[in-house]
């Protein structure tokens, strides 16, 4: 067990006799509340923190880390459940007035993760599609720019011209819930897009469809079934085995992105997501890179 402050072994003391005389709980139901608390407690006096004073940003932050290290989305949940249950009990005794993890949401249970593509593979699939058609060419561009954005397939295939901020390099797209966000795209995405715009586009346009960036074969608005189809038979052309989809793609442009030391917090500004536990599904692959963290900066790594 770790060692923490003697306030900060006080007030968990304090909770852990409340869950044993108030609520009858088993031994080990009060072990994994007392491993729980004092790991978290011990971080953060890392982060000069208190549990009486800390904000719903740290708890944040330290749920992305255990994320990051591997902790599954049971034991997420097991987590956030530990928390709750002290704060309720902090604010019960009046120790704090404010609750600072009543807004956080429970991991979802579950969940599948999309495979993770790895960087020579992304390359491998960008370079799938054939430049010389038209279709091929559109198809190249939605791939780099999907890559390179991390929009939703949905977003992507609405894509009208207004949305495209040229000179800004960046893209402005209204996600879930209404909430606009501008998206940058990188160099290579610029370039591609401007090719597109200015050599191809026009070959598959259509009157009525003046304004959507990427038309169908026959010049018509694009649905997400098509492009999926699109993207499976570039991965299989690409040789990349596993499910490959669009979301993979997006999947890819957020691990890759915290693998070279993105913040996890932009990471989910860019995604779109309003909740920072919802980015967490990414942070399984930051692993890679607290572990070269470790190796490079740690005494003994």
């Amino acid at each position: 067990m770790k060692s923490i402050h003697a306030t900060h072994q006080v007030l968990i003391n304090e909770f852990i006799q409340f869950l044993w005389l108030e609520r009858g709980l088993a031994d080990n139901s009060r072990e994994a509340y007392q491993s729980d608390l004092t790991h978290f407690a011990a971080w953060l006096e890392q982060q000069s923190q208190s549990l009486t004073t800390v904000s719903r940003v740290f708890i944040q932050d330290y749920l992305a880390l255990r994320a990051a290290e591997g902790m599954s989305a049971r034991s997420s949940a097991r987590l956030l459940s530990s928390l709750r249950a002290f704060f309720k009990f902090m604010i019960l005794n009046g120790r704090i007035q404010d609750d600072p993890v009543q807004a956080l949401k429970m991991p979802k249970l579950g969940r599948k993760l999309p495979g993770v593509l790895s960087e020579e593979e992304v390359e491998a699939l960008l370079q799938a599609p054939d430049l010389s058609e038209p279709i091929g060419f559109r198809d190249k561009v939605m791939l780099e720019l999907l890559y390179a954005s991390g929009l939703r397939v949905s977003e992507l295939v609405m894509l009208e011209l207004p949305m495209l901020l040229m000179s800004l390099g960046a893209v402005r797209v209204l996600g879930k819930g209404g909430k606009e966000r501008l998206i940058p795209w990188g160099e290579e995405a610029h370039y591609w897009l401007t090719r597109y715009l200015n050599e191809v586009r026009e070959q598959l346009c259509v009157v009525g469809q003046v304004n959507t960036v990427f038309p169908s074969a026959r010049g018509q608005q694009m649905t997400r079934q098509t492009f999926w189809h699109r993207v499976k038979k570039y991965a299989i052309e690409a040789n990349i085995a596993g499910d490959i989809s669009p979301h993979t793609l997006r999947h890819a442009f957020a691990t890759h992105l915290l693998n070279h030391g993105a913040d996890l917090r932009a990471v989910q500004m860019l995604l779109g997501h309003s909740d920072l536990s919802t980015t967490q599904i990414y942070t399984h692959v930051a692993k890679l890179r607290l572990q070269k963290l470790h190796q490079a900066y740690h005494p003994r790594g």
